[in-house]
């Protein structure tokens, strides 16, 4: 990953937002806009397909989102990483560690996992990561989580907790208008879902968070 490095913004495709009617068309012109207004990172969510649905949305996203300067992340399942071309796996609390995870994929992809909410879980930042999601910072429509919000102080609190060395993507609820102040308070990057996928036209919406957030 040398000649790449994250974003400001990290967009989260839930497979909620993809309609069952022209899916495969609605997830190639997705992909294919997003890649042209620049996105360079991605990862796809779901949590309610099975694997065959999981497989044919990551192959089609790959497709449509080609080259080494895009980074497909997938949520869950490490074992799939490899077999769909993916670059990297997010791993939360119940799903296999990021040690697990690393042992199913191959050398120099990305690990990501969930860092904490109003503390840093014990010990994670000893697992072998390559950043750790922390919020939820504001309510959120798209994850259910019984989780406490810990807004804007919360993000302030993990940084200082975790060092400025740690990649910390804040996630849940994140606007445009609060994006710019998650980063202040200490957030590499914001993870952002519902904001940018349930927009009208996603990729023009990711445009104006890339001008806004530089």
């Amino acid at each position: 990953m040398s000649s790449w490095s994250f974003p400001k913004i990290y967009p989260i495709l839930d497979a909620s937002v993809i309609p069952d009617a022209g899916r495969a068309a609605f997830l190639l012109r997705l992909g294919s806009e997003l890649a042209e207004a620049g996105a360079t990172l991605l990862e796809y969510r779901n949590k309610s397909g099975d694997s065959t649905e999981i497989m044919n949305d990551a192959a089609i996203l790959r497709a449509a989102m080609p080259g080494p300067a895009i980074k497909l992340i997938l949520d869950d399942r490490a074992d799939l990483v490899d077999r769909l071309g993916f670059d990297g796996v997010h791993v939360d609390a119940g799903d296999v560690s990021p040690a697990e995870a690393r042992r199913l994929i191959r050398p120099g992809k990305i690990v990501g996992t969930f860092g904490g909410w109003e503390a840093l879980l014990p010990g994670i930042l000893n697992e072998p990561a390559d950043y750790w999601s922390i919020g939820p910072v504001f309510a959120t429509t798209t994850k259910e989580t019984a989780k406490p919000l810990i807004g804007i102080e919360g993000v302030r609190r993990l940084r200082a907790e975790a060092g400025p060395a740690p990649r910390l993507v804040a996630a849940a609820g994140i606007t445009l208008e609060t994006a710019a102040e998650v980063l202040a308070a200490g957030a590499s990057t914001v993870a952002v879902s519902a904001a940018l996928f349930r927009a009208p036209h996603p990729a023009a919406e990711f445009r104006r968070w890339t001008a806004a957030l530089g």
